[in-house]
């Protein structure tokens, strides 16, 4: 496998970004960038993105949760942020993530999780608590779903899914603007796109949208089926934090509420904000989940 690695000039003086790199080796001898903030001995706490941002996106959560005491973990997917990128469409694909975030999780040896995830993180996340729910604790779902292939796949999706994969500039800091309530600033933009020297750095990125299973009949739609079926028998804590302008997650966190037996009595909120909940309004989740611990 062919993966190439952004130069470390890329994430010079990123705005608000004083975090240490961390690295270790998954799957076929790739290198995931990962951030480990806080307390070595404090709970945990997951932090998972999408697509197409990187880690970058909790930079407004992660001191507020440090100063809370929390041991703090956010990587970057494969593909994305500092983490290397395979070259090839076909290199990526649902499991691999799977796999790639497990063998995070294994190797940090982390246990009593809570998992924060959005958008992808989710699928990944959500995936990872079924497989695993001893090394999970609690959940908090934000802009995101597990997708099963039954309930009809939003024609924003769809739109988006043919975009990502033929548009010839993938314009990463655009989309994550097109993604926001809020204006964001140029260098704020940029920070987004500087995993991305030029386009063969954004195989993942592209081919991320077309993983998402959307027919019945699709692998991983099945096995997002029986994942189901674990969470909804999931009694430990579950907390859905929503943006009001996502047009694409809109009503998931009512599903989630309807199936998940652990959603019950918890403070579920709606927040102003659009998908990449976490650039409008990281500071007020990261106060909810430490109210909500």
């Amino acid at each position: 496998m062919k993966a190439l690695r952004t130069p470390e000039d890329r994430f010079a003086d990123l705005p608000d970004f004083p975090f240490v790199a961390h690295y270790l080796e998954v799957g076929d001898s790739l290198r995931m960038h990962y951030l480990d903030e806080g307390p070595a001995d404090g709970p945990v706490v997951l932090l998972l993105h999408g697509e197409p941002s990187w880690c970058y996106l909790y930079r407004h959560m992660i001191p507020t949760l440090v100063d809370a005491g929390f041991r703090t973990i956010a990587p970057d997917l494969i593909g994305f942020g500092k983490s290397d990128k395979p070259t090839e469409q076909s290199d990526y694909s649902y499991q691999a993530h799977l796999d790639w975030t497990k063998s995070l999780i294994d190797q940090l040896e982390l246990t009593d999780i809570c998992l924060f995830c959005q958008d992808w993180g989710g699928l990944i996340g959500l995936r990872l608590v079924a497989q695993t729910p001893d090394r999970f604790s609690k959940v908090v779902a934000s802009n995101t779903f597990l997708p099963n292939g039954v309930v009809e796949t939003p024609e924003v999706f769809l739109q988006w899914r043919a975009y990502s994969r033929s548009v010839p500039t993938l314009d990463v800091g655009k989309i994550i603007q097109s993604g926001t309530h809020l204006n964001l600033s140029e260098e704020t933009m940029n920070a987004y796109r500087a995993p991305f020297p030029d386009e063969s750095y954004k195989a993942g990125a592209r081919i991320f949208p077309s993983l998402v299973p959307v027919t019945k009949d699709d692998p991983e739609a099945i096995k997002n089926r029986q994942a189901w079926e674990v969470l909804q028998k999931w009694e430990n804590p579950f907390l859905t934090l929503f943006g009001a302008h996502d047009a694409i997650m809109q009503g998931a966190d009512k599903i989630f509420q309807q199936l998940v037996p652990g959603t019950k009595g918890q403070p579920h909120a709606v927040l102003e904000a659009g998908h990449f909940i976490q650039e409008e309004q990281g500071e007020e989740l990261a106060r909810r989940l430490v109210a909500w611990w």
